[in-house]
C-alpha cells in the first residue's frame, strides 16, 4: 500500500509540474532581476499586507510582482531562502518561535534581534510596525460594560470580575503559560470555569456573541471584534508574547529605496489601523488591493 501511494503521489507532482503551470507560486523559480516578488501566506491578512508593500515599492518605481496564498510558514520561507520571493509580510514573534521553539521573548527589540541571528545569512527584518495579530483576552460588550471595563483596560483589571465568568479558547489554552496559567500567575486570574471551543474561529466567536462564555481569547485584529464589540483587554506584561507586523526579506534583491518604502509602512501601521482594514475585507467583501491602496493614499504612502 505504501508504495502504491507513493507512485500516485509521484504522478500527482509530475502532473502538477511548473513547466505545466508556470504561475504555479510553489514552483520554486527564482526571482527576475529588476524585479521585487511579494509574497503572502494563505489567509486574507497577510494578502493585505503583502497588497500594501508591494502598492508602496510600486509608488517608489519598483517592478512589482505577486505570489499570493503560497501556504504555510514552512513553505514561504524555503521559498524566501532559495530567492522566489523578495518581501513577505511575517510577525516577528511567531517566526522567532518557528525558527528557535525555546526563545524568550522579552521586548519586540529582543525578539527581531533574535530572529535576524537565526534567519538563513540572505535574509534579514526590517523595522516592525506596532500592529500586531496575536491572543488576547476579550469581553462581550455586555460583560464590559457589566463591569466598567473598556478598550483602554488591562487584564490586571479583570481580576475582581473574573471569578463571576467563564472564559473560552482552544483546549490547549486551559493549560499552557500563554494561556490560563499565565493569566493566573502573571495577572492573578482566576476564572469561574473554561469552556474548550477553538482557536479564536468561529466556535469561540459563537460562544462570546451568545455569553455562552462572557471571556475568551480571540486574535487582535480578528474582524468578529468589530462586528460584535468584543473589547479586547491590554496586556502590558507582554504575556501572550509579540507578533508585530515586520517586513521579512532577501537582502540582495530590495534596492534601498525599497527598504525606506516598507520601514515607512511600519511607521504608519498600527493594531487599529489593521483591525479595520481587515474588517472592510472581511465584513465589508472590499477588494484586499483596492483597501491597500487606499490605505496608502491616506497615510501619504502612495
Amino acid at each position: 500500500m505504501a508504495a502504491v501511494a507513493l507512485t500516485a503521489a509521484a504522478a500527482l507532482l509530475a502532473g502538477c509540474s511548473s513547466d505545466d503551470d508556470p504561475d504555479n507560486p510553489l514552483a520554486g523559480e527564482k526571482a527576475e532581476a529588476g524585479t521585487v516578488v511579494v509574497g503572502s501566506n494563505n489567509f486574507a491578512e497577510s494578502t493585505l499586507l503583502a497588497d500594501i508593500y508591494g502598492e508602496a515599492l510600486r509608488a517608489k518605481g519598483l517592478k512589482v510582482t505577486y505570489k499570493h496564498n503560497i501556504g504555510s510558514r514552512e513553505t514561504t520561507y524555503g521559498l524566501m531562502k532559495n530567492g522566489s520571493i523578495t518581501v513577505l509580510p511575517e510577525y516577528n514573534g511567531s517566526l522567532l518561535a518557528y525558527l528557535d521553539p525555546e526563545a524568550g521573548q522579552e521586548s519586540a527589540q529582543a525578539v527581531n534581534e533574535a530572529v535576524k541571528a537565526k534567519l538563513d545569512k540572505k535574509l534579514t527584518l526590517l523595522e516592525s510596525s506596532p500592529a500586531e495579530n496575536k491572543d488576547s483576552v476579550s469581553l462581550n460588550a455586555a460583560t464590559a460594560k457589566k463591569y466598567g471595563l473598556t478598550a483602554e483596560s488591562t487584564l490586571a483589571d479583570l481580576k475582581d470580575s473574573a471569578p463571576d465568568l467563564v472564559i473560552g479558547g482552544s483546549p490547549e489554552f486551559q493549560t499552557r503559560q500563554q494561556g490560563l496559567k499565565g493569566l493566573e500567575a502573571v495577572y492573578g486570574l482566576t476564572f469561574k470555569s473554561f469552556k474548550a471551543l477553538d482557536a479564536g474561529g468561529p466556535l469561540t466567536q459563537a460562544a462570546l456573541t451568545g455569553n455562552e462564555v462572557q471571556a475568551a481569547d480571540v486574535f487582535t485584529t480578528d474582524p468578529a471584534i468589530v462586528k460584535e464589540n468584543f473589547v479586547v483587554l491590554k496586556d502590558p506584561e507582554n504575556l501572550f508574547g509579540f507578533a508585530n507586523v515586520t517586513p521579512l526579506v532577501h537582502k540582495d534583491a530590495l534596492p534601498q529605496e525599497g527598504v525606506d518604502a516598507l520601514n515607512a509602512v511600519s511607521a504608519k501601521l498600527d493594531t487599529e489601523t489593521l483591525l479595520d482594514l481587515d474588517a472592510q475585507i472581511q465584513l465589508e467583501k472590499k477588494d484586499p488591493l483596492d483597501v491597500a491602496k487606499a490605505w496608502l493614499k491616506s497615510a501619504g504612502l502612495d
